[in-house]
């Protein structure tokens, strides 16, 4: 069988038994390759004579943009050949700059088809960080738009291709549908490099992350079995160009299963637009990250959008107060999952599954998953890890170090995440929080997630992080930074009000002894910084300083 062959087995079987986790836990297998191009092999292919609408971009100041997969195959054939005409050559690297427009899709899939490697990156980046991603991606083209244009450094001397626009310093995009549809086709090995993306940073420098040809594409069936998209789905998820979940729902799920991409190509995030437009549209499946989902929910939900049947989240755990308001308005369960820049999805709730409360869900097909100790040994509370006897085709290649070089996963029998975790006897996974979020009360170990979720209950809060506060006597007491709805004032009441209720719901050795209202640092693919807050507060101790807005328990007792 070919490669093209293999994949498209393995896609009809997960497709036909997409409720059936058991049979498909025991049952499915990653293909394997030898040589694979998911652009030429799958896309191409499925995309012959298939007037199926492949892409639909809602935009607020222009009209809508259809394209369906046979007209998306040949736009991007194009690209391909207009790409070569500039001198890409295979695992040349290329920045992306772009928002949720047409074009991405287009680039994507061509610098896919001629194995260019490509470097997603934010629209909210920084000149800084640009800089940082061009030095250490060794990036030789950048495809952005005329809003991406100031952040591009002085220094930079590369080949600039501006979208929807034109500047003398730049090649115009729209010069590639000049071109003919028969760029050069060269042999791409599975194994060969086709994305690096730098992680979030929550908690240290952002790392680059190397993509294979098998570990995106083929690696994120797990991602369109655990979202339940069938082939007749149109499919929406709410993520920013850039980043890793982008790439998860808005291009390789919804493609491998046949659906239709919706996406809003929207200039500020509106909760009462997306809702209007789940109707408006007829999403079937939708996914978002539990941001979206807390701003939704602080709406009225109303009625549920008629075609609605999936929905999902990821990128940080998710609450289960929102989980539950939402299944009261909507009658359906919002199903999470995990993964990471790193991978695809390792564990979440299919269709199917029972679910359970609090619960990220079980091991997804292909993915053979533990939790580990400091030792390495096997435990039912530690570190969460991915087996590597059966090299999981999710899994990335490794780091890119400073050199250029690929930094091994690791050295053992595991690829440790870092994020902590508690299974159950059924198999189901519990997130605690990232190892490095974690913290000692008094001998017990505090999982921030877990008081955060309690927070989130009470009316008034938007957001929480809670983070350690160094102690004399408790080693450490647990410290909630807040965000507050709108309507609630940053009042000693109001603060008074979220302590008390949180000491009711917590255990003693729990209790969030001090609040401050404070506004969140997050990383540009909307993370929390708890590491940001976490050296603010020890500063602050170590000072014997108190923010302007901090409240302590003991103040109202």
């Amino acid at each position: 069988m070919s490669g093209g062959d293999k994949f498209m087995a393995a896609r009809r079987f997960l497709l036909d038994n997409r409720t059936d986790y058991e049979k498909v836990k025991q049952e499915f297998r990653w293909p394997e390759f030898g040589e694979f191009n998911w652009a030429r092999d799958w896309f191409d292919v499925y995309a012959r004579e298939n007037t199926k609408t492949a892409l639909w971009v809602k935009n607020e100041r222009s009209a809508d943009v259809k394209l369906t997969y046979q007209e998306l195959s040949e736009r991007s054939d194009r690209v391909a050949n207009f790409m070569q005409r500039l001198g890409v050559k295979p695992q040349d690297r290329l920045i992306v700059l772009l928002p949720n427009m047409a074009e991405l899709w287009e680039l994507m899939l061509a610098a896919i088809k001629i194995g260019a490697v490509i470097v997603p990156t934010a629209t909210q980046v920084t000149e800084g960080d640009l800089k940082d991603r061009l030095i250490r991606s060794h990036a030789k083209y950048i495809f952005t738009d005329e809003a991406g244009l100031s952040r591009i450094p002085a220094e930079y001397h590369g080949t600039l291709v501006l979208s929807g626009g034109k500047n003398a310093d730049c090649v115009t995009y729209d010069e590639a549908f000049n071109e003919n549809r028969d760029y050069a086709q060269t042999v791409t090995n599975a194994n060969d490099p086709l994305l690096l993306y730098f992680t979030s940073g929550t908690t240290s420098k952002a790392k680059l992350v190397l993509h294979t040809h098998r570990s995106y594409p083929a690696g994120h069936l797990s991602s369109m079995y655990w979202i339940g998209i069938k082939e007749t789905d149109i499919h929406q998820n709410i993520s920013s160009p850039g980043w890793a979940k982008h790439a998860y729902s808005c291009f390789f799920a919804p493609f491998n299963a046949g659906a239709t991409v919706f996406v809003h190509n929207y200039e500020r995030f509106q909760p009462i637009k997306t809702m209007s437009l789940l109707n408006e549209a007829g999403i079937n499946t939708l996914c978002a990250p539990p941001t979206v989902w807390r701003l939704l929910i602080q709406g009225d939900l109303g009625k549920k959008p008629t075609a609605l049947r999936e929905l999902a989240s990821a990128g940080e755990p998710l609450n289960p107060e929102v989980i539950e308001q939402v299944e009261a308005a909507w009658g359906i369960q919002i199903r999470d999952g995990y993964g990471q820049t790193e991978t695809t999805l390792q564990i979440g709730n299919t269709p199917g599954q029972v679910l359970k409360v609090g619960s990220m869900g079980r091991a997804m097909p292909g993915y053979e998953m533990c939790l580990i100790d400091a030792q390495n040994q096997e435990c039912d509370e530690g570190e969460i890890a991915v087996k590597l006897d059966d090299s999981p085709a999710g899994l990335m290649s490794g780091y890119l170090d400073e050199a250029g070089g690929i930094k091994a996963m690791s050295t053992d029998s595991f690829y440790r995440t870092g994020d902590e975790a508690v299974r159950d006897a059924d198999g189901y996974y519990f997130f605690v929080g990232r190892g490095d979020d974690v913290f000692k009360c008094s001998d017990y170990r505090i999982s921030p997630f877990e008081l955060e979720s309690v927070l989130i209950e009470h009316p008034a809060v938007a957001e929480a992080a809670i983070v350690p506060s160094p102690d004399p006597v408790r080693t450490n007491v647990p410290k909630a930074f807040i965000s507050l709805c709108e309507n609630f004032p940053m009042t000693d009441a109001t603060a008074r009000e979220i302590l008390f209720f949180a000491k009711e719901k917590l255990a003693p050795y729990q209790r969030i002894r001090k609040l401050e209202f404070y506004e969140l640092p997050k990383t540009i693919s909307g993370k929390i910084r708890r590491v940001e807050l976490r050296k603010l507060e020890a500063d602050r101790v170590g000072t014997g300083s108190r923010g302007g807005q901090e409240f302590w328990l003991k103040d109202f007792e």
